[in-house]
Order: C-alpha cells, then structure tokens, then sequence
C-alpha cells in the first residue's frame, strides 16, 4: 500500500484494520454496533522532532487509543493521522 504525500515531524499516518465482523463465539456483529479498529498499520512516517526521536517505522502494526488520531480520507482510503505518543504499543 503506497500513499504519495508526507507527513510533518512526530506525526505518523496509520490505515486502521478492519473491526471484527464475528465474536468468539460465532455471533455476526452489525455495522451499527461495531467498535472503532484500535490497530493499524503505520504507512508513512515524519522526521524526528526536536526533542523526540521516531521509534515507529513504515510497516509497524501499532494499537492506539480509542479516541487516537484525527480520521482522514485519501484517494478514496481512510486513515488516521496521530501524533508518535498516541500511540500505545507496537505488536512488530
């Protein structure tokens, strides 16, 4: 997945994953009840600000707050855009 563009020091642009469609058990979940991804994968990345060093690269599957990043709709794709410390954990 490729995106022209670039993004400003310290912040990261994440293509949020799909919420699950099924529970454990088998349930199908409607759109409406759905809950917002928590978990993206990271496909641009800025500099290093001045007091903050870029530990996140392009690739990175990171887990973020429920109310992380500011939604954005590129070509027709939706994405966030977040600062590096709103993100929680990186799982790769």
């Amino acid at each position: 997945m490729s995106v022209k563009g670039k993004v400003l020091a310290g912040k990261i642009l994440v293509k949020p994953q799909a919420a699950e469609e099924k529970t454990v058990s088998g349930i199908i979940i409607p759109d409406s009840a759905k809950e917002k991804s928590l978990q993206g994968e990271v496909v641009l990345v800025g500099a290093d600000k001045k007091d903050e060093t870029m530990e996140v690269k392009v690739g990175d599957v990171v887990l973020y707050g429920k109310y992380g990043g500011q939604e954005l709709s590129i070509d027709g794709e939706d994405y966030l855009l977040m600062n590096q410390s709103d993100v929680l954990f990186i799982l790769n």
